[in-house]
């Protein structure tokens, strides 16, 4: 179904703006490139996104101009790095060639670290990790649990190099850790979550697909902020932390403490959902025009609060999905988790695909370095 607000044009003015023929017009859709629609007026015609092709064109022209491609590959741009861990095609999220949602039908998020990060031994789950100190209690919400994850990551500074399975998992164990307040021992972290959160044996099951959906997102800006750590050497532990650090923006990860508060303004409202889908935050994700597959099959088959089903069906209707920012706190609210767990659940997940992105980046042996172009500042007055 077309959003609402999406301008369409002809397959001949598509053609033209791009000066390309039909056959190549039809392999563009193919890959994605171009969103299609069938006509209201006549279902045999197509018509084609405005957006989709202007940013084509938009693309091209930075292609022919290094520079200007350069300036602008940091913000949603052109790709900056190789990697082999995942790429999104074709609206599927693929972590080493394999879909993440299918994954996630029956895989612990041990087997997507395993899968992500590669040369890692099949048993370094099983080993136990040195103790974690006692806790308060667990620590969610996006400022909570990144101060609570720093301070355990923190306590033992130095890397163990000889035994690298076992820091991965300790690290991993440190995240679940921070997120229930108490020390995984070798139990597999969603059931280890789900215990410690004293819910159902259907929410562990939901709470091991969700840890596996975000396990890693290709180039996401807090994986960025791993990479460019790991390359100046500094260790995983140190590594992930920058990747907290970035995850905890309210434009990363913090998205989920903003839909959250979303939701429960709707909730004061009495349970009305607004009439605009626009109003909604998190229903639309630059890299999947069709929906983020990652909220597609989190909130599928969820018992539903009655708000957030009705907001479901307000974006469907504009032809928006749940990005997986909606879907985590959509299943938060619907298993009655602990309030906040969506964003411990993104960042433990995450945790594994920054510790494939550190390692990744530590075999290339390069400093991630850019240059930046010099402009003249404005006058500004400063206090």
């Amino acid at each position: 179904m077309k959003p609402a607000s999406l301008d369409l044009i002809s397959a001949q003015e598509t053609s033209s703006r791009l000066g390309i023929s039909r056959a190549s017009l039809y392999a563009y859709v193919s890959r994605g490139l171009i969103r299609s629609f069938a006509s209201p007026h006549d279902p045999r015609q197509r018509l084609y996104a405005l957006d989709d092709v202007e940013a084509l064109v938009k693309r091209r022209t930075q292609f022919r101009r290094p520079t200007a491609a350069a300036a602008t590959a940091l913000d949603w741009g052109l790709p900056v790095l190789e990697t082999a861990l995942t790429q999104i095609k074709d609206g599927h999220l693929l972590y080493r060639g394999v879909d993440a949602v299918d994954l996630a039908e029956t895989a612990p998020l041990e087997d997507a670290a395993c899968l992500l990060i590669g040369d890692i031994a099949a048993d370094a789950f099983a080993l136990p990790s040195p103790p974690i100190s006692p806790l308060a209690g667990p620590a969610l919400g996006s400022q909570g649990f990144v101060s609570q994850a720093i301070h355990l990551l923190s306590e033992q500074a130095s890397e163990n190099r000889q035994h690298p399975n076992r820091e991965i998992a300790t690290i991993l164990r440190l995240m679940a850790a921070a997120g229930s307040g108490a020390d995984p021992g070798i139990m597999p972290l969603h059931r280890h979550l789900a215990s410690s959160w004293n819910v159902s044996a259907e929410a562990a099951d939901a709470i091991r697909r969700a840890l596996v959906l975000c396990a890693d997102h290709e180039l996401s800006a807090s994986a960025f902020a791993v990479r460019v750590a790991a390359s100046t050497g500094a260790s995983l532990r140190n590594a992930v932390i920058a990747g907290l650090a970035a995850l905890s923006g309210p434009l990363h990860g913090g998205a989920t403490d903003h839909m959250r508060a979303f939701l429960e303004e709707c909730d004061d409202r009495g349970g009305r959902a607004p009439s605009q889908s626009k109003a909604f935050p998190s229903f639309h994700h630059p890299l999947y025009p069709e929906g983020d597959p990652r909220g597609a099959t989190l909130v599928k088959d969820l018992p539903l609060r009655a708000i957030d089903a009705a907001i479901l069906r307000e974006s469907e209707h504009a032809g928006e999905g749940p990005t997986v920012d909606a879907g985590l706190v959509m299943m938060e609210r619907a298993y009655d988790l602990p309030r906040g767990a969506a964003f411990a659940l993104f960042a433990i997940g995450r945790t594994a695909g920054w510790l494939a992105h550190a390692v990744e980046q530590r075999q290339q042996a390069t400093l991630i370095r850019p240059r930046a172009r010099y402009v003249v500042a404005q006058d500004k007055a400063f206090p």
